[in-house]
């Protein structure tokens, strides 16, 4: 956390996140980009399948952690599902609960190995690749967060939960760390000790989500009101 190699990562995402919105009003008039939603979709997915390969091939795998149950693996599901099909069901889980928990993953990544291992490029890859989904489906394809979204993200990660603590008392796993910290310092380590950080959670997880809505929605009228002047 916080190497060159976390800060250029940092940086370079941000960069990409910031030319997707200064081309969102040009994106229509390039040929094939419903390809190239497909393709990013395929290339997510390869990812993932990779990083599978990776720790059966060197004995990693196991079933307390190499399980899809983590929230931002699911996001990734989530967000190649929603690249092919462009279902509004999954876009609000891929904006508020997949942004939310790959931007806490990216700040304070919980990584053992670093650039330029494998590891490194899929988890960056990944993350950065939840929030290019949500953030694309907002400014290229007029989806638009609702306050009942944060509402319906909310009570399906409650829904999660029991499921989640079920498979982590099954396989002694610690998915979406809802046993145990990370063990590198993150967000959690200012929400109390164990179990409280979870009911903090809760309450961070609420206010996040209203200010991605707040400020994605006040971005998208003004936006619109510009445009609307020119014409």
């Amino acid at each position: 956390m916080f190497s060159t190699a976390h800060i250029v990562a940092v940086l370079i995402g941000g960069m990409l996140i910031s030319c997707l919105f200064f081309m969102r009003r040009k994106w229509h008039y390039i040929e094939g980009y419903k390809q190239i939603e497909k393709s990013y979709a395929l290339s997510l997915f390869i990812m993932e399948i990779l990083y599978q390969t990776w720790l059966w091939k060197t004995n990693r795998w196991d079933m307390s952690y190499s399980l899809p149950l983590e929230l931002c693996s699911i996001s990734v599901i989530l967000a190649i599902v929603l690249l092919w099909t462009e279902s509004k069901y999954l876009y609000d889980f891929v904006f508020y609960a997949g942004m939310g928990g790959a931007l806490q993953a990216i700040m304070t990544p919980d990584l053992e190995l670093g650039f330029p291992h494998f590891r490194y490029f899929h988890f960056f890859y990944t993350h950065f690749g939840i929030i290019f989904t949500a953030c694309y489906f907002t400014w290229y394809k007029g989806y638009l967060p609702t306050f009942k979204g944060i509402m319906k993200t909310l009570l399906l990660l409650n829904l999660l939960l029991p499921i989640v603590f079920m498979m982590n008392g099954l396989f002694d796993g610690n998915y979406m760390f809802l046993r145990a910290k990370p063990s590198g310092g993150s967000l959690l380590d200012y929400l109390g000790p164990y179990p409280w950080y979870l009911f903090s959670l809760e309450f961070v997880a609420f206010f996040l989500f209203l200010f991605f809505w707040v400020i994605f929605r006040l971005g998208t009228r003004n936006s619109v009101e510009r445009q609307s002047k020119r014409q």
